[in-house]
């Protein structure tokens, strides 16, 4: 405990405290804890309760002057201190498994319960907050020594069968720590995939897991450990590990880390370039078949499908020789999400591709002519769709150099007025 953040660290006595006024068993679970022996930094605390965790989490609020928004359904609550940190709360509970790949029944448990239902073995570990077992390692099942020797292991045989998102999952943290999966996961892994229980899942379910494994750090080596395990066909059955495809993920890696330097301010969905490297090497209808099969939002899916019909034809404009001039090239990207660029630049073969793509970025949008729609009003002309050609074309000599102050532009008003 001696690790954690001083922050953290005062969260967690005072939860003991309060746990012992009230009568119940507090305990530190999940993450944290696994990190906390791995030396390694995290400061999502989960706190899990034997007892009413909602009423713990409002007496905790109450307690430390945070708010406290709670989900009666689940048992959980989540407090916020009035720094913004925040504490995730749990009543302990038990599960049920009404059948394979279904959602689970959930009844109130014990700690030793709660932890039960965990994915493998290095989730398992808890600390005791209560009294003098404060700071107390509790560990069940093996997660220590799971820990020690680098391995992904479920808890039981039927692990998968219960949830194949698991599966996902393990090749995720696999990945994330360096670890490898034990010979009875991986066995238990293979025969998940020989009974075909993944079409079991939902697409939503199945998303979120690729969701979460692709914004992972150099998720290629996942992708190729999916790929190895005979799961990529549960995306879609035509979607096939291959040196092509492992290019691309790297390029995309590549591409990413640039963009993340180059672009500070802005945001990127990063998953959503790798998805749509992965849908890169399938033909159009397998790309409509998958994003519908995976129930992907609106807003995803159109651009997914978007980036695989239009980067081709993109990448053919910015390739020219001579390269096209900057308002060639703003015509060429505008309207692409700034994913689908980002994928065009990981297809492209030429380092003029990339640069023109680093100046739309960084100065070509933010080019604006220095005349208005009042200026041209100003000038006699009537307000109507006039007005966006000549905009345009102001904006045209803007990125090209053709004007370079705001008399340019009003002569270069004028001559169009003319023609």
């Amino acid at each position: 405990m001696a690790r954690l953040p001083a922050r953290a660290s005062i969260v967690l006595e005072t939860a003991g405290r309060l746990a012992d006024e009230l009568g119940v068993s507090a305990y530190v679970v999940g993450g944290i804890v696994r990190d906390l022996l791995r030396g390694a930094g995290n400061l999502d605390v989960d706190l899990v309760i034997e007892g009413d965790g909602i009423a713990f989490a409002r007496a905790l609020a109450e307690e430390t002057g945070g708010s406290v928004k709670g989900h009666k359904r689940f048992g959980t609550a989540i407090v916020t201190m009035q720094d913004g940190v925040k504490v995730d709360i749990a009543s302990a509970r038990k599960e049920f498994y009404p059948g394979p790949a279904a959602l689970p029944t959930v009844k109130p448990g014990s700690i030793q319960e709660d932890l039960a239902r965990r994915d493998f073995t290095i989730n398992t570990l808890a600390i005791s907050l209560n009294g003098r077992r404060f700071g107390e390692l509790i560990d069940f099942y093996g997660g220590q020594r799971d820990l020690k020797d680098k391995a992904i292991c479920v808890l039981h045989r039927l692990s998968f069968a219960e949830d194949p998102t698991r599966v996902f999952r393990a090749i995720r943290f696999a990945q994330r720590f360096g670890f490898q999966l034990g010979n009875e996961t991986l066995a238990l892994i293979k025969g998940a995939v020989k009974m075909d229980l993944f079409h079991r899942l939902s697409g939503q379910r199945l998303l979120n897991e690729l969701t979460l494994l692709l914004s992972e750090p150099e998720p290629r080596h996942a992708v190729a450990h999916l790929a190895e395990l005979g799961l990529l066909r549960f995306i879609h059955p035509g979607l096939k590990w291959s040196p092509r495809l492992e290019t691309l993920l790297k390029a995309v890696e590549d591409g990413v880390q640039w963009y993340r330097v180059l672009c500070r301010d802005r945001k990127l969905d990063a998953w959503l370039v790798y998805f749509m490297a992965l849908m890169e090497v399938l033909p159009p209808r397998a790309v409509s078949e998958t994003v519908k099969r995976l129930r992907m939002p609106a807003r995803d899916a159109e651009r997914i499908k978007a980036g695989h019909a239009a980067t081709n034809a993109v990448l053919r404009r910015l390739a020219k020789r001579p390269p096209p001039k900057p308002s060639d090239t703003c015509h060429a990207l505008d309207g692409l999400a700034d994913e689908t660029v980002l994928l065009l630049v990981a297809k492209a073969k030429s380092g003029s591709v990339k640069r023109q793509v680093s100046a739309y970025f960084t100065a070509y949008q933010r080019t604006k002519p220095s005349l208005t729609g009042a200026d041209l009003r100003a000038l006699g002309l009537k307000p109507g769709p006039l007005y966006k050609r000549i905009l345009g074309r102001l904006l045209d000599a803007r990125l090209d150099g053709d004007v370079n102050s705001e008399a340019d532009e009003r002569e270069l008003v004028k001559k169009f007025i003319r023609a």
